[in-house]
């Protein structure tokens, strides 16, 4: 019987109980066979624990594999690393499972095997994982065995295949297939190939097109450049996705700045400082609560609101108000704030940037296909910049307050007539403005780390997307920060990080000598003048 049936009926018998003592001899008599300087001698002994259909076979052929498995020279122990960083390394019986606490590197001896072994290793261990009950784990040994497949392999493959009842499962074991097929010089394999952004399968075809066999050849490069092309349009689509999750990043950090520039007037220069006390109420969050992320990051999300807002509400009250009429003025008061800001931060907190767990339901990526990836993190940003940008659509349009804030946009003398309260408009706008600049720092929280000078890092761009857009527009905000973003995203690559914003600078210089007043300008004889 070959060692791939073998292992076939280890799958089949993979739940039969354990034996006691009696069993754990038998288990240690298994694995003296991998002490062998022999590697021939070790193949036998991996040959023997799949014939044995010891429940443990698949940890401890697992462990060998990622050279885990080893043994304490004291007593010839078999043991599990399962930690192996620093001088103590954590261990557990191979035989019992119990845990053994820390014991010196030192100590132990590692069971050594060669890369033929390891081939065997894998192969084997990827069959049982073609048995498992759970279709992703199915899945994720067929992606895996792609390029591994040898000849005695190929047959367990092709019986399997004639079971597996996922249609996606057997599209991965059907491609594991063809290129063994391949590799074995058999043109019709590149059929089945034909169209695949698998990066094993890409190399495989790489391979055949420099093969001597002429028909071959040209079907592989036949073949390679349909899936270039396809690799093309996935590299604009992930261009795209980027594009779009840092317009995103970009409106949420322009919207709150679009308010008050377009109510007020105020050239506020601490808003970045905003953003970054919303990121660290994000950081506060999780030191308050340990261990839950996903609560601590909800939490945050009014919380960073309320805090930039109050800062806010102190900033328009203790400086602001003072300034009204005084651009130049303002603009270099609130430039002091944020230098104080920073300052204070440095000092009560640290000057070093501070990381924020991601939560798990945040972490990861969805696979559209082999080639493009989104991560969970910037989707999310992206879906919660939408959510604050359709709130604020509705407080403007729905709101007292919008429609006051509206009225005092477009002609505050006007406004004033009418018996609106311009003063406490322009308090309960700054404030609104600068609660969305904390929800801002509550997304960029969960993509990069937290520090005195995140800020920075946005406030001219958040004055481009303002002025591009249209002042105190939101939908021009919107349209402009996601625009800005897809072309800083699209030229990075071959300008450069610097060289594109500069790009990106003339382009917008260019674009208001034609429309001043943005994509969306105001309405209103306030905008006239």
């Amino acid at each position: 019987m070959t060692r791939i049936v073998t292992l076939t009926l280890l799958c089949l018998l993979a739940c039969l109980p354990a034996v006691g003592a009696a069993q754990n001899d038998r288990g240690h008599a298994l694995l003296e066979g991998l002490v062998s300087r022999s590697f021939n001698d070790k193949a036998d002994a991996i040959e023997a624990i799949l014939q044995s259909e010891d429940e443990r076979a698949n940890d401890w052929l697992q462990a060998l594999l990622d050279g885990n498995l080893q043994r304490l020279k004291e007593d010839g122990r078999f043991v599990v690393v399962v930690g192996n960083s620093g001088r103590e390394w954590p261990v557990r019986d191979a035989l019992s499972g119990e845990a053994l606490g820390e014991i010196s590197r030192r100590d132990l001896d590692r069971i050594t095997i060669n890369n033929a072994l390891r081939g065997q290793l894998r192969s084997a261990l990827s069959l049982v994982e073609l048995y498992a009950g759970d279709e992703r784990s199915r899945l994720a040994a067929a992606e895996g065995i792609i390029g591994e497949v040898d000849g005695e392999l190929a047959a367990a493959l092709e019986s399997r295949l004639e079971e597996e009842e996922s249609d996606k499962v057997r599209h991965r074991l059907s491609q594991a297939l063809a290129v063994h097929r391949l590799e074995r010089g058999e043109a019709d394999a590149v059929e089945t190939l034909a169209g695949s952004l698998n990066s094993n399968v890409r190399v495989a075809l790489t391979r055949a097109a420099q093969s001597d066999d002429p028909a071959l050849a040209d079907a592989a490069r036949r073949a390679l450049a349909d899936i270039q092309q396809t690799l093309k349009l996935n590299r604009v689509a992930e261009t795209l996705y980027f594009g779009l999750s840092m317009g995103s990043v970009l409106v949420l950090a322009a919207i709150g700045l679009a308010i008050t520039f377009g109510v007020m007037g105020v050239i506020n220069m601490a808003h970045g400082e905003l953003m970054m006390l919303g990121a660290y109420t994000t950081w506060a969050m999780q030191q308050l609560l340990p261990g839950q992320p996903g609560l601590a990051l909800l939490l945050s999300i009014p919380a960073g609101f309320l805090v930039a807002a109050l800062v806010g509400i102190a900033i328009e009250r203790g400086v602001i108000q003072f300034l009204k009429g005084r651009p130049l003025e303002t603009l270099l008061a609130t430039f002091g704030i944020s230098l104080i800001l920073q300052q204070l931060v440095r000092t009560v907190i640290s000057p070093l940037n501070r990381s924020v767990v991601t939560p798990e339901w945040m972490s990861g990526s969805v696979a559209i296909n082999d080639a493009l990836s989104l991560t969970l993190n910037r989707l999310y940003v992206m879906g919660f910049a939408l959510l604050v940008f359709a709130a604020l659509i509705l407080i403007m349009r729905r709101t007292r307050l919008g429609l006051e804030v509206r009225a005092v946009t477009q002609n505050r003398a006007m406004a004033r007539a009418m018996g609106i309260r311009a003063t406490r408009v322009d308090i309960l706008t700054f404030a609104l403005g600068s609660g969305v600049a904390g929800l801002a720092g509550v997304a960029l929280s969960q993509l990069t780390n937290v520090g005195p000078n995140l800020g920075q890092s946005y406030i001219i761009d958040s004055f481009m997307v303002v002025v591009f857009g249209g002042v105190g527009n939101l939908w021009g905000t919107l349209v402009a920060g996601l625009s800005l973003g897809v072309i800083n995203q699209v030229l990075e690559p071959w300008a450069g990080a610097v060289l594109a914003k500069i790009m990106v600078l003339v382009f917008i210089i260019l674009f208001i000598q034609k429309r001043p007043r943005g994509l969306f300008p105001q309405k209103g004889r306030a905008a006239e003048g």
